[in-house]
């Protein structure tokens, strides 16, 4: 069984990169520097509530993931020049975190490495499993045994009766009459069987298609997030069709009054906003305004004050 090591993790991750660096995000990864690499790290862990790429956030900068953190990020932008030449090839021997923290960036998947080796020797043991042939195991003695008490005479009568079997045509074309004959009968009468199997095989793929993979796309309508179909979108709707994320369902901008609870006792906003070219927003979490791409920012007293209790 091939054992898998960091270097065929390595070496995935940076065929991944390869793939990836021309699509949607090539604005930060065609020349990964420091600064791009940063400002796409902060567009992923805006949206990321992956327990385990959270993890890898915080082993590499030394810090929890938070939106109110950007300077903190920001001081420790020599982290991703690290990154950036392991995306180029001009080093050896990266770190754990940072081959970890490059496969986030990409959007690798299997990870993190535990997964990986996980996944990719099951499939080798599968593999061999396959392949291997099964043995019939005789221990020595009684294989002599069974040698010593066969009846030398009957042995070589049914040899010379194969070997007579063998030799004979007509025996042998008797065998492929019977062989031709019975697949024939077999094959007309399950005909019918096939076709009407291989049709429900196409009806179900067909629901499957158009009821779940068609349909793993999401769009902003209005103030949250619908599911939609992945060509085609909402009737009517121009904001962007975006790959389906479980997380963003919850995602919701609402309306704010002086009697909506903002802040926990402790003083912590719950509450987020943006500004936008017709006033302010406000949602239920942090990330990214759907519409304008803006990062939201925790909600303040002083925007309260402004913005809610004088309209009000």
């Amino acid at each position: 069984m091939q054992n898998i090591t960091t270097e065929h993790y390595k070496k995935a991750i940076k065929e991944k990169y390869e793939e990836v660096k021309n699509g949607d995000n090539s604005h930060f990864l065609q020349n990964p520097s420091q600064a791009k690499l940063r400002k796409l790290c902060w567009e992923i862990f805006q949206i990321n509530k992956n327990s385990d790429d959270l993890k890898t956030f915080s082993t590499l900068f030394e810090f929890c993931f938070d939106i109110s953190k950007k300077n903190t990020l920001q001081s420790k932008t020599d982290k991703f020049k690290s990154v950036g030449a392991f995306f180029r090839g001009k080093t050896e021997s990266p770190t754990d975190e940072i081959v970890e923290f490059a496969a986030v960036l990409v959007g690798f998947e299997p990870r993190p490495f535990g997964k990986f080796k996980k996944y990719y020797g099951q499939e080798n043991r599968e593999e061999e499993n396959l392949m291997a042939e099964p043995k019939v195991v005789v221990e020595p003695e009684l294989e002599r045994s069974i040698v010593n008490n066969v009846d030398r005479s009957q042995l070589n009568k049914n040899l010379n009766d194969d070997i007579g079997f063998i030799k004979n045509p007509e025996s042998l074309n008797f065998v492929g009459s019977v062989k031709r004959n019975f697949f024939e009968k077999l094959f007309k009468k399950s005909k019918s069987t096939i076709i009407v199997t291989l049709v429900m095989f196409l009806l179900i793929g067909g629901v499957i298609y158009f009821a779940f993979i068609k349909k793993h796309c999401m769009q902003w309508s209005n103030d949250h997030y619908e599911i939609v179909d992945c060509s085609s979108g909402l009737v009517g709707n121009v904001n962007v069709i975006i790959p389906y994320n479980k997380d963003l369902l919850d995602f919701k901008k609402i309306k704010v009054c002086d009697t909506t609870t903002c802040f926990k006792s402790d003083g912590q906003a719950i509450i987020w906003y943006v500004k936008t070219a017709n006033g302010i927003d406000f949602f239920n979490t942090h990330g990214t305004h759907p519409e304008n791409k803006k990062a939201l920012r925790p909600v303040t007293q002083y925007i309260i004050d402004k913005y809610v209790k004088q309209r009000e």
